[in-house]
């Protein structure tokens, strides 16, 4: 196992801001549970999960939740998955988000066709109290679900809190999912109610939505559809739709009665990529979320109240649900809808001196993207608000690490967090009171038992394992929507370590007490019978500047397995036999010989999941000829096609 070294080190946080840290201020709070020093993140980390019951204690009140606590705030089960978390408490969501509805902005949001709107948290209040008689008057009530085909803005917002005021359960998709990944996904939750966009714009372009909610309205049968846009489209007048504007005109704003239920009331259904089948209807509660989201946002990322908080995400990313939450602790959302990089590549970076944000979350897929852009922003922005920058949706190679603090902002925390739609939170990412080394994320979150385990399940540091959680934690899911005796939910979490959740990620513990992510374990690659992750490969490659992006799969032959790498290369560039020979030398001295590929074969596009993520399985499959089982799962599904009967592949 390598040493750290002091070059690993890129960032550490100056005394007077770590001091000034919402996380500092806690732990010197709970010394007396503790004992540890307010700086010595690893004592704390300790703390919070030996003595659970103290922890979240404390967390409750830290957080300042509005609700009634009960006089328990842990209660231990046989498994982690039959612990209890604050037993007989009693909480709303959407009545912590909708705290002092003053004059303060709770949502500042753009479109990329230069659009902007603002709400107060005041208006924002009012629009939910309409929206809720609305919907109560509709026959909406608690455990009722609502589905929802729309983008991330205002209308959007105000629907999720609606929905959990009443008790409701909110489940969205982005548009962009289209008829058959939408009706998949809808179908299979009976909503009572849809609400949807007619329309949508991105990079310039109208897109119609009419056809997918003909389909989810033809497959989950809502008892109404309220279109968010002006006026109902002709080719959806017989399905009795009607405006938002129309829905809500008969109510005016009043104070909301929020109904307060136990944690772990469901709150929200989340789907699993679908790429593997249908998709998983992750069902996650309110209270857990809750708690879990402003955990992670107060203490691991140090938003402050008033602050501009932003995260370019979709309504069918679970980083949608993350965001919204920093409504609770009084931060000013900055949402965006459309193509990131209309009409400039630098559209979000210029969002950060427009808006004053503090705290940039994107996709490494994003950053990826600037880097090879060649976008510095020093040099074109001021960037002086920035605190924060966050990194989610893959692993942030060691590169880009160097080329944020290179081209964008040397004193910024850059946090890579990892976590998931399974869990609608994080197990792993930053925090304001340690050093960010290059490459790695900075650690588990509080409360979070975080491992690495060998296929025996014995722990292991320094190689590759299994990431595993050992204790109970507030944003397991609820259950899988439809899953009766919860069999499915067992067998996706902790059939492979029993007792044990087991997330699906191949990582590695660092000597920092950081960890690297080297992609899912569903995928990881086995030539020669031995473990190695696709992210490790990615590392290397996407430093060549020829390379756009890679995906990396195994083919099974002759009883064992190869490594083929397919690269989409940069426009005017053709895979020459001595750009193979760079890429094998790059991948060989910065991983292993094990990691070279056996194949690379050029292509002209590789298939995402919607959410951005390359597919892998899909890839994999089509190259053994089998059927890729959820293909509408996929943005751009047609790119399988480049992948099919490929004559490389048959010696």
């Amino acid at each position: 196992m390598n040493a750290v070294t002091p070059s690993d080190i890129l960032w550490s946080p100056p005394q007077s801001r770590l001091r000034q840290s919402a996380l500092f201020l806690f732990a010197e709070k709970t010394k007396p549970r503790h004992g540890a020093e307010p700086d010595d993140y690893p004592a704390l980390l300790s703390w919070s999960i030996r003595d659970p019951e103290g922890f979240y204690d404390a967390l409750w009140d830290e957080l300042d939740i509005i609700g009634e606590r009960g006089d328990r705030s842990f209660v231990a089960g046989k498994s982690i998955r039959d612990a209890v978390f604050y037993p007989k408490a009693r909480v709303n969501y959407a009545e912590n988000l909708l705290r002092d509805a003053d004059d303060r902005l709770a949502i500042i949001a753009h479109r990329d066709d230069g659009t902007k709107r603002t709400l107060t948290r005041r208006e924002l209040y009012h629009d939910v109290s309409r929206l809720v008689q609305a919907l109560r008057a509709e026959g909406v009530g608690e455990g009722d679900r609502v589905g929802a085909i729309v983008t991330h803005d205002i209308e959007a917002i105000v629907g999720y809190l609606a929905t959990s005021a009443i008790g409701a359960i909110w489940s969205s998709c982005s548009p962009d999912f289209g008829p058959a990944g939408a009706s998949d996904r809808l179908s299979q939750i009976d909503p009572k109610i849809l609400i949807a966009v007619a329309e949508y714009g991105y990079a310039g372009k109208r897109i119609d939505v009419a056809p997918t909610i003909r389909a989810v309205a033809k497959s989950a049968k809502p008892e109404k559809i309220v279109l968010i846009g002006d006026g109902v489209p002709a080719v959806l007048a017989d399905l009795g739709c009607t405006t938002i504007a129309d829905f809500v005109a008969p109510f005016d704003a009043g104070e909301i009665a929020f109904n307060r239920l136990p944690i772990k009331t469901p709150l929200v259904i989340l789907y699993s990529s679908g790429t593997t089948g249908k998709p998983k209807c992750i069902t996650h509660s309110g209270g857990g979320l809750l708690l879990q989201h402003m955990k992670e946002q107060k203490l691991q990322c140090d938003i402050q109240p008033g602050e501009r908080f932003f995260y370019f995400t979709t309504c069918g990313w679970m980083m949608w649900n993350w965001q919204i939450s920093g409504l609770a602790l009084g931060a000013t959302l900055v949402t965006y809808d459309g193509n990131p990089g209309y009409p400039s590549s630098a559209r979000l970076i210029d969002l950060i001196d427009a808006e004053n944000i503090a705290t940039f979350g994107t996709s490494a897929k994003f950053i990826d993207a600037c880097l090879k852009a060649g976008v510095k922003p020093r040099e074109s922005h001021n960037l002086s608000s920035l605190r924060t920058i966050l990194s989610t949706g893959s692993p942030l190679i060691p590169a880009s690490f160097d080329y944020i603090y290179r081209e964008w902002k040397a004193d910024v925390h850059l946090a890579s967090i990892s976590g998931g739609t399974d869990i609608c939170a994080c197990f792993l990412g930053g925090n304001p009171l340690q050093a960010v080394h290059r490459g790695e994320l900075q650690g588990a979150m509080l409360g979070m038992d975080i491992d690495t385990l060998d296929d025996q399940g014995r722990s292991v540091s320094g190689v590759p394992g299994e990431l595993v959680c050992r204790n109970a934690h507030l944003s397991m899911p609820v259950k899988f929507w439809g899953d009766e005796d919860g069999s499915r939910y067992q067998s996706a979490y902790f059939d492979r370590f029993p007792g044990i959740w087991a997330h699906g990620d191949f990582a590695e513990k660092r000597p920092s007490g950081g960890y690297v992510i080297h992609g899912r374990s569903d995928t990881t690659l086995n030539p020669g019978g031995v473990r190695i992750g696709t992210a490790e490969i990615y590392r290397q490659v996407e430093t060549v500047p020829d390379v756009e992006e890679a995906i990396a799969v195994g083919q099974d032959i002759d009883g064992d397995q190869r490594v083929i790498l397919f690269l989409r290369l940069k426009s005017g560039v053709t895979l020459t036999d001595e750009l193979e020979k760079t890429i094998r030398t790059r991948i060989r001295s910065g991983a292993t010989p094990r990691h070279v590929p056996a194949k690379i074969i050029a292509v002209g596009a590789i298939p995402r999941t919607r959410s951005g993520k390359i597919s892998e399985i899909a890839v994999r499959d089509t190259i053994h000829g089998r059927p890729v089982k959820n293909a509408d799962a996929l943005a751009n599904p047609e790119a399988l096609e480049l992948f099919r009967n490929l004559p490389q592949l048959k010696d």
